[in-house]
């Protein structure tokens, strides 16, 4: 695999990453801090792997804190980012990572389930978006997370997907209002990738005759045109590229991060 190129960046920025103690909010914690910027990581229950990965940035040289935030409630997301700014005395970049999957048939879809899932996946990021522009200056960036699946008929994937294609209605939508601040707002829409959380419910996404008959690898053998998984770094990548100025041009719109998917 081609090593990515570290620049600089983000040298003298600050950012938060919700979700950024595992997975994909942890490799673009480490992008972004490997190009310089200071970055606030919130995590919501795994307090040793964000100190860990606190750990981890500051032995490279980087500058990073960790920050307990349920991202289901605004006003702790709102305290992840008043303490980001108290430390770093700025927000440039927020990237929302933070996101919960869910697989049920339509039958067993609950009020609570609908809430649960909304609440992270879609409140969470509309609310962690306001209270990050509230502190950002012309040039802010704002990056939320979407889903491939959000245009893709997965079996009983019906309230995650939805809880995504709203976010890319978010962003579109947002940055008419954030472009008269000079601040850009996008998303990008992973697929599959090599996570904890894709080890746990990747067998969820074949079709029920395929289970227990075919590994997510490959399957994404088949179906993707690189063949293979993405590595979390590699899609770290293309949350760094719009939380940068390559994208100071490019608002309300969903990058998919996906090799390929067909």
């Amino acid at each position: 695999m081609v090593a990515l190129v570290q620049t600089a960046r983000f040298e003298g920025k600050a950012a938060v990453v919700t979700g950024g103690s595992r997975g994909i909010g942890a490799a673009v914690a480490r992008r972004l801090a490997g190009e310089g910027a200071a970055v606030a990581i919130g995590y919501r229950g795994n307090k040793e792997a964000a100190d860990a990965l606190v750990a981890e940035l500051a032995s490279d040289g980087g500058r990073a804190t960790a920050v307990r935030a349920d991202a289901a409630d605004p006003e702790q997301t709102r305290a992840l980012i008043e303490q980001a700014v108290t430390e770093f005395g700025r927000l440039d970049v927020l990237v929302s990572c933070a996101g919960i999957e869910h697989f049920d048939a339509l039958e067993k879809i609950t009020p609570a389930d609908f809430d649960r899932v909304f609440g992270v996946n879609t409140r969470g990021q509309l609310f962690a978006a306001q209270h990050a522009a509230a502190h950002m200056r012309e040039g802010g960036r704002i990056v939320l997370t979407s889903s491939v699946s959000a245009a893709r008929a997965v079996f009983g994937h019906t309230l995650y997907a939805s809880s995504k294609a709203a976010v890319e209605s978010m962003v579109l939508n947002l940055s008419a209002e954030l472009g008269q601040k000079g601040i850009t707002i996008n998303a990008i829409a992973p697929g599959g990738t090599a996570t904890d959380m894709a080890a746990e419910h990747g067998a969820s996404y074949l079709h029920p005759e395929l289970v227990g008959k075919m590994s997510m690898s490959e399957w994404a053998g088949i179906q993707v045109a690189l063949k293979r998984l993405a590595e979390p770094s590699e899609v770290a990548a293309g949350y760094a590229f719009l939380a940068s100025d390559d994208a100071a041009y490019m608002t309300g719109r969903t990058l998919q991060v996906d090799g390929g998917m067909f």
